[in-house]
């Protein structure tokens, strides 16, 4: 090597060391590019994917020392779930933070997965979000994650179209049907391609959320209270699914609304091929957004219905933050998730993607009526929202009922009551593992 090389390295490696002293002394910011030391953050893939870049910039703003990295996963919730549990599994140090479907909670906290946070997350705090988001939260006493948003599904429908045939809005299933039908008979002429009704209905979770809305707005249930023993061959829940697959599938909704999961049956409606149509309330700033809907300003949103005089019910949906007990950055992950759940980027996420807050005080913020998104009525609906059964046995469970539902409903002559026996005797045996 020659002189003034070998000077020019030596003087490099003084200048790194010297830099790597001042950075023990005085402590150095980990850069954007610092994989090793970035929080790492696993999320499913959003619908508003700017707001979500914004609201990790303004975090990254406020704690320049915490780059964050995200790995985002596939929308649906069940395979999410399995990108998740795998990483888990493995006990892979590479997820800090994560989202958790709140019906996950009790799998992950029984697991060992999720971190307890009650030194964190303590009774003070979580007295300023909803009760039953501090519910979905919590096992055996101890709260392991923080609610982002929440969810129930919400009935959306063509104002436009009900006030020109003088419909009200359907209180009833039954009553939607009858609109529909009449609607979509006057409308053929001129719009050939509309259908009666969208909703979620291939063999995923969103299948599960739907028919469970059906099913106790008839009075039934998939598990008894103590989700001890399935329910899915007593009478009001053979009923519903029945009433499913003979009014709704191929009826009021196009057959291809079995392969539909949320986005493409808010596809169909922003389309203006639907006349009604059930999702979560992020779908009323999706609705309203010229640059995305034909529809937008002639949405109008409303409870589900219910059957006969029984009120409609909704599923109650909603996730979580977690961190992952691996994590090598908790102090971290912990400053991530409060900042996430923060009055101030809650109200970002209300605001800017329609999703409904966590804490309650949010409910009566003026910016937030002023943008006329239906929060008020939201609430109501998750104050009455259904959870689905609460067990650590939860995915197979699930798995278990997506299977029987979307068999009963997606095959015209199935027998329901010989389906519903099978799933019955299947879901027993996940239950009887979980006591």
């Amino acid at each position: 090597m020659a002189a003034g090389t070998a000077i020019r390295v030596a003087g490099a490696l003084l200048k790194a060391a010297g830099v790597a002293l001042l950075c023990v002394l005085v402590g150095c910011s980990s850069s954007p590019s610092d994989q090793g030391r970035a929080l790492r953050f696993v999320t499913w893939k959003p619908d508003q994917p700017e707001v979500w870049d914004e609201a990790v910039r303004r975090f990254e703003s406020a704690h320049p020392d915490i780059p964050v990295t995200r790995e985002v996963g596939p929308h649906s919730s069940t395979a999410f779930h399995d990108l998740v549990t795998q990483k888990l599994k493995n006990r892979d140090p590479g997820i800090d933070v994560y989202f958790l479907d709140i019906v996950w909670l009790a799998e992950f906290a029984a697991a060992g997965w999720t971190l307890p946070l009650e030194s964190r997350f303590g009774e003070r705090q979580q007295s300023e979000f909803l009760e039953g988001t501090i519910r979905a939260s919590t096992w055996q006493g101890r709260a392991h994650a923080v609610p982002a948003f929440i969810d129930a599904g919400m009935l959306y429908f063509r104002k436009d179209l009900l006030e020109k045939y003088h419909v009200p809005v359907p209180t009833t299933w039954s009553q939607l049907d009858a609109a529909a039908r009449r609607i979509v008979a006057a409308e053929r002429p001129s719009q050939p391609g509309l259908f009666g009704y969208s909703g979620q209905f291939k063999q995923y979770e969103g299948l599960v959320c739907d028919l469970l809305e059906f099913v106790t707005a008839k009075g039934g249930r998939f598990v008894d209270d103590q989700a001890t023993r399935a329910t899915l061959s007593d009478p009001p829940t053979i009923e519903a699914i029945r009433w499913v697959r003979d009014q709704v599938i191929g009826g009021i909704a196009p057959r291809s609304v079995l392969t539909y999961q949320e986005p493409e049956s808010l596809a169909l409606f922003l389309q203006g091929l639907a006349v009604f149509h059930r999702n979560w309330p992020y779908a009323w700033d999706v609705s309203n957004d010229e640059r995305q809907s034909r529809v937008a300003g002639k949405v109008g949103i409303a409870p589900l219905p219910g059957f006969g005089e029984g009120a409609g019910r909704s599923a109650l949906g909603g996730w979580l933050y977690g961190i992952s007990s691996y994590s090598r950055h908790a102090d971290a992950a912990w400053k991530f998730v409060e900042f996430m759940t923060s009055e101030e980027t809650q109200r970002h996420f209300a605001l800017r993607a329609s999703l409904a807050p966590t804490r309650s005080r949010l409910y009566e913020d003026p910016e937030i009526a002023r943008t006329g998104a239906p929060f008020v009525l939201q609430k109501t609906a998750f104050r009455g929202a259904v959870p689905r059964p609460v067990t650590p046995m939860y995915p197979a469970v699930s798995g278990a009922l997506q299977r029987f539902l979307s068999t009963a409903i997606a095959t015209p002559d199935s027998d329901l009551e010989r389906l519903a026996g099978e799933a019955d005797a299947e879901i027993d045996r996940y239950l009887e593992l979980a006591r």
